[in-house]
């Protein structure tokens, strides 16, 4: 198996409740991860996180809405870090672009809410999906959508057959002009849903 030579995490983005900040200190703390908390005037924190390699990475968290973001970018070469920042990202339903490097490959693994998505691998020009979330509930909900269409249409065309009836009975020009004004918006929402 190749040896990794770093981990970037591109685009990450958490948004932390102040419990879950503090457990997410502690996730680092609990693997000898030292941290220095630099509080800002606005309430926002900076956070140094240093393995005894030396390895460090810097987080600020922005307070939003009670709420503490962290959107940004760090490129790590230390397992530990590596793999609690992937802890994190998952445990904290976080969002990241993540590429592990390898020395004549990059993958490149993409987390929505916590879960990958996508993992491409990355040889030079060629980029090779390996794996794709597909949304089987979100592909049944739109063929349900679909079937609504269906019946709008039905519906339409019973309404239609039933003006077309009803302009046969009728003698007045007056109701007839009326008929066909009806007629014409319900082709046209017709054309509309059947495109």
């Amino acid at each position: 198996m190749a040896q990794r030579l770093a981990t970037e995490y591109v685009k990450t983005c958490l948004q932390l409740t102040e419990a879950e900040m503090f457990r997410f200190f502690q996730m680092f703390v609990d693997h000898q991860v030292t941290l220095q908390v630099k509080v800002l005037e606005n309430g926002n924190q900076e956070v140094v996180f240093q393995d005894g390699a030396g390895q460090e990475i810097v987080l600020s968290f922005e307070k939003k809405s009670g709420l503490y973001e962290c959107t940004g970018s760090c490129r790590l070469s230390n397992t530990l870090l590596a793999n609690l920042m992937r802890k994190a990202v998952s445990e904290f339903k976080g969002s990241a672009t993540v590429n592990r490097i390898y020395p004549s490959y990059t993958m490149v693994y993409y987390y929505e809410r916590g879960t990958v998505v996508k993992i491409e691998e990355v040889k030079g020009q060629l980029l090779t999906v390996i794996y794709e979330y597909k949304d089987t509930i979100g592909l049944m909900q739109q063929m349900f959508q679909k079937r609504e269409v269906e019946q709008e249409i039905e519906m339409i065309y019973d309404q239609i057959n039933h003006l077309l009836d009803l302009r046969n009975i009728l003698q007045e020009q007056e109701e007839h002009q009326q008929i066909d004004t009806r007629l014409n918006e319900l082709t046209h929402r017709l054309f509309i849903l059947e495109a």
